[in-house]
């Protein structure tokens, strides 16, 4: 998984522990500052009370300066400068590593689930400060100065006040601080999963748009074959039948030819209202061809020569449009199919309707006679279109061999894509 530009950001800046840099120097500035604060006040505190010699004031000095110097560690390991200040405080007494350190505290150690820690070492740290400012008031430094002390219930309320301006200020600061900050991170990452699932959600609508612009080709591809491949066949063997007979019988090749230019200007026809759903702004398309252009359809074939009967059985039913087109289109196919490969033989067209749907076939006998199929070329895709057609509707798709040597196109189409007789009144 790739980080993104601030991990790397941060990632190049980072240093031991801490995330910048810059934060490493103002630790290091913070640890100085405390460090010089805790060697300065305890020479002063310890000496003011106790005659150290050289060699004994330095090595106090060193011992404050490294109890200061651990707020160098405050990312790190919070607790360590708060439990360093507290085991200090009695000796050396340091107002920026005892703020410092209870801030880091509070900021850094997530709340509520280590609150017990935070409220232990807070309050910890408030009593003991509070014990050393009473101490300090009731022994002060230079006994023979008269300073008019307050009674000791004040020195007791005075205590407690700064003790809880030096203790509870930086903890209820270093709270808040923790809190926004977790919140930030929390807003951010909530941003960026919103951020990734937008991404995927264009992704999916592109592999949608994708899906139904190939969806939509493939069905404008089916329906230029079924249009496309039926008039021309019907054209090709009018032209044929007109080379036979243009000498013999001009009559007849007037009317096939008449019949040919009929053919070429339907197809022209169908493939115009094809393309103008292409230009459409709105989904509605052409009216589709129905059942009931099929008895037309078969008269454009016995016009071209074909011996075909229309049968009819049951009673008329209305079916959606999308399933009276597939029908249509099915018997449209299969006499495409007869034109090509079984030219002079008879072809049986039958439109059943039953309570349970409408069953549609086409059966033409095993050609022979004189009598050859046209030269058309043939794709293969017809019967594989007409399949996907019908099995999308839930219907059944059958084409094959028949025993006597013909062939046989058959669809079925379930009763549940009839249209209700009520929405007809």
């Amino acid at each position: 998984m790739s980080k993104s530009p601030g991990e790397r950001t941060r990632d190049r800046s980072s240093f031991l522990w801490w995330p910048r840099r810059r934060s490493a120097l103002l630790d290091a500035g913070l640890a100085a500052l405390a460090a010089l604060e805790c060697a300065a006040s305890s020479i002063t505190y310890i000496g003011s009370r106790v005659h150290l010699g050289v060699a004994a004031q330095i090595g106090v000095g060193v011992f404050a300066a490294l109890a200061g110097a651990t707020l160098v560690v405050r990312r790190r390991w919070p607790a360590v400068p708060v439990v360093v200040a507290l085991l200090a405080m009695p000796a050396v007494p340091s107002m920026v590593l005892l703020l410092v350190a209870l801030y880091t505290l509070a900021e850094t150690w997530e709340w509520p689930s280590r609150r017990r820690r935070v409220v232990a070492l807070s309050a910890l740290a408030y009593a003991e400060t509070a014990g050393v400012i009473l101490m300090s008031m009731a022994n002060p430094v230079d006994p023979v100065v008269e300073v008019d002390q307050p009674p000791f219930w004040g020195q007791v309320v005075l205590s407690l006040l700064v003790a809880a301006g030096a203790t509870a200020a930086p903890v209820v600061t270093g709270l808040y601080v923790g809190a926004r900050r977790r919140l930030i991170e929390s807003l951010q990452d909530r941003a960026h999963g919103l951020e990734t699932e937008l991404d995927l959600l264009a992704e999916q609508a592109r592999e949608r748009a994708r899906r139904a612009r190939l969806e939509e080709r493939t069905r404008i591809a089916r329906e230029m074959h079924d249009v496309v491949a039926h008039r021309v066949s019907l054209m090709v063997v009018h032209a044929g039948a007109l080379e036979r007979i243009a000498a013999k019988d001009p009559e007849k090749a007037a009317q096939s030819a008449k019949l040919m230019g009929e053919v070429g200007r339907q197809a022209l026809n169908e493939l115009r209202e094809i393309l103008g759903v292409l230009r459409m702004s709105d989904e509605r398309g052409p009216e589709p061809d129905s059942l009931a252009g099929l008895p037309r359809l078969v008269d454009q074939s016995r016009a071209a020569g074909m011996a075909v009967t229309l049968t009819v059985s049951g009673s008329r039913q209305e079916f959606t449009g999308e399933a009276e087109q597939t029908a249509y289109r099915v018997v449209q196919e299969g006499l495409t199919n007869a034109h090509k490969h079984a030219g002079g033989a008879q072809v049986s067209v039958l439109l059943a309707y039953a309570p349970n749907g409408v069953r549609v076939s086409v059966v033409n006998a095993c050609p022979g006679g004189e009598r050859t199929a046209a030269a058309l070329p043939s794709g293969g895709n017809g019967l594989v279109g007409m399949r996907e057609r019908v099995v999308a509707l839930g219907g059944t798709f059958s084409a094959g061999p028949e025993r006597d040597g013909g062939f046989r196109v058959e669809a079925v189409l379930p009763s549940r894509l009839a249209v209700r007789q009520d929405r007809l009144v």
